[in-house]
This record gives structure tokens, sequence and C-alpha cells, in this order.
């Protein structure tokens, strides 16, 4: 879903990579719904982190998304930790499409696959967005078409056509998470998006379900491959993509 008309902003509203980690934090509460955040959910973050015996300046994050459950998962770690816990669930307020990948523009699908927060939006038209990187390169090389689409986001609001909208109280909350984390270093927060819960229950059920849907099935057993290798011992994944455009996890 688009997510504000962004050409019509000026430069300094794409907080990305290029402002220096010291400054990140300093330039994303230059914004009145950044401070406002803060102010409202300031204490509940800390609290929450200090629970799981996470220190605030040492936030790492990880997000998990299951389309068809829609909830969102925060999972956590310090940065000398070797892994991540998982910290809250929100619900995901909205959903469009259908379980599948997304494969073009228009097709009002949520992707499925392993991404990671490539923008951060303080000015959003939906209060708070984080975009993630559809269409990555898995997308590219499994489509055929000519328009993939783009600007996918978890962001507020409450309305979606093909994002992740939370309530506007709750994208406070995961949007300081996130930028916590950049602001410590983690310059790619992985966004891994399911189209289920991938237990093995779930999936033999799912697959019984699609069974005429030869390439989905196969798609779908690739991201259980991740989905696996990352619940086994919740450490932080390497994820490349092969020719096919498969995913590989190291």
């Amino acid at each position: 879903m688009k997510s504000f008309n962004f050409f019509l902003l000026p430069a300094f509203f794409f907080i990305t990579s290029f402002i220096s980690l010291n400054d990140f934090l300093s330039e994303q509460k230059k914004f009145e719904r950044v401070r406002t955040a803060y102010k409202e959910k300031g204490t509940f973050i800390e609290e929450q982190l200090k629970k799981s015996n996470i220190r605030i300046g040492e936030l790492q994050i990880l997000i998990t998304v299951y389309k068809e459950e829609q909830e969102l998962e925060i999972y956590v770690k310090n940065r000398s930790d070797k892994s991540y816990k998982k910290l809250l669930t929100y619900k995901i307020c909205e959903s469009s499409g259908v379980l599948g990948p997304k494969r073009r523009k228009g097709d009002y699908q949520v992707p499925e696959g392993f991404y990671y927060i490539d923008r951060f939006n303080p000015a959003s038209s939906f209060y708070l967005s984080l975009g993630i990187n559809y269409p990555n390169k898995s997308d590219r090389i499994k489509s055929s078409a000519k328009d993939l689409g783009g600007d996918i986001f978890i962001h507020g609001e409450c309305v979606t056509i093909g994002c992740m909208p939370m309530t506007n109280d709750k994208i406070k909350e995961i949007y300081l998470y996130a930028i916590q984390a950049r602001q410590n270093g983690q310059n790619q927060i992985p966004v891994n998006i399911y189209p289920f819960r991938m237990t093995d229950e779930n999936f033999k059920k799912y697959e019984s379900k699609y069974k005429d849907d030869k390439a989905l099935i196969g798609f779908w057993t690739n991201l259980k491959t991740g989905y696996d290798k990352f619940f086994k011992d919740k450490l932080t994944m390497k994820v490349t993509v092969l020719e096919n455009g498969d995913y590989r996890f190291n």
C-alpha cells in the first residue's frame, strides 16, 4: 500500500541509513509523532525490555508476521546475546489478499518471505510507518510481472491494501523498538513474513488444502526451512537468495 506521497516530501523526511548512528534518534525526535510516541510509550518500552533482561542501549530486534493469524511478533536480544527471545505479540488490525506471495503490482497481496526494514517515515499519511525492502531479490527472480509494485509498510491507521496495519496506539510501540535498534547499530532489522505459523502440524493442514498448487507448496516448503531454523534456537540467520529465487539460510 502506498504510504504517503513520498515524492512531495522534502529529502529530510527520508530518515534512512545516510544519517549517522549518533544522529538517528535525535533526527527522529524532531518529528512531533515520534516525540508523542516517546512521551506516551517510552516508560512502557523500557519496562517491557527490563522484564526480559534487555538493556535499551543494547537492543536488537527481529519481527515475524503471520498472515493467516494476523499477528506480528517482536523478538529481542542484547547485542552481546546469541539468541532472541519473544517480547510481545501484536494484532494486525486489517488484511488484504489471500495466502501466497506478492508477485505483481495491484494484486492486494501481503508479501511472504524474508525482508528487512529499509525506511523510517515519521510523517506518514498512516501515522508512523516502517518500510520493508519488497520486492527483494527472490521476488524479482520468481515473478514474471513487469511491475512488482512496492511501498509495503508496517504502519498505523488500521487500513491496508497489501501492508501490515496496526492501530496508531500499537504502531507507536513498534516504531520505538525499531528506532532504538537502529540507533544501536542494527542497520537491517529482519522482517520475516510467513503465510501462517509453520509448525509441522499446521504445514500439513495447508499442504493438503493447497495440494493442487505445487509451485505454492514448493515456495512454502522453502519458507518453512527458514522458519524451522530460526525457531530451533532463535539465532540470527544469514539469508541469501539462490539463482532460482529460493532462500538459503546459514
